[in-house]
């Protein structure tokens, strides 16, 4: 059974590849149980630690990760990552919700042309959306 949850593609992360020590920003594609995933323009040898931070959520989601896979797509690579800190696998829960909320917060805004608050935003993907939003089995 696939763990993985479609991610907003639009929430930025970035990318910190600690033994090539290089850094860059791209998107986030999916977070799973264990770890998340992104695409890449170059790849990412399996076994590498990387550094990951989202921005878009206060305070900022920094976390670590080992390379997993890195499958070629496209013109661009997907690359996997286990968390190093399983404590994080919580926080990325959240931080996934959040950008859920940011997500339909711009949504919103460019549907239907209404400015909403972060707060706003939150109760009504809430009431549209949590009910269906895929749950993890522990």
């Amino acid at each position: 059974m696939r763990s993985y949850i479609r991610h907003p593609s639009d929430i930025p992360i970035q990318v910190d590849v600690t033994s090539a020590d290089s850094h860059s920003q791209h998107h986030l594609n999916d977070v799973s149980h264990g770890g998340l995933a992104f695409s890449m323009d170059s790849p990412v040898p399996v076994g590498t630690v990387i550094k990951l931070t989202i921005e878009s959520v206060e305070p900022a989601f920094i976390t670590e990760g080992l390379v997993t896979h890195c499958r070629q797509e496209g013109n661009g690579y997907v690359i996997g990552i286990e968390f190093v800190n399983k404590d994080d696998l919580f926080v990325a829960r959240m931080v996934e919700q959040v950008c859920h909320i940011e997500h339909y917060k711009r949504e919103v805004s460019s549907r239907e042309g209404r400015q909403i608050s972060g707060e706003e935003a939150a109760h009504e993907w809430i009431e549209r959306y949590a009910a269906t939003f895929p749950q993890w089995n522990h």
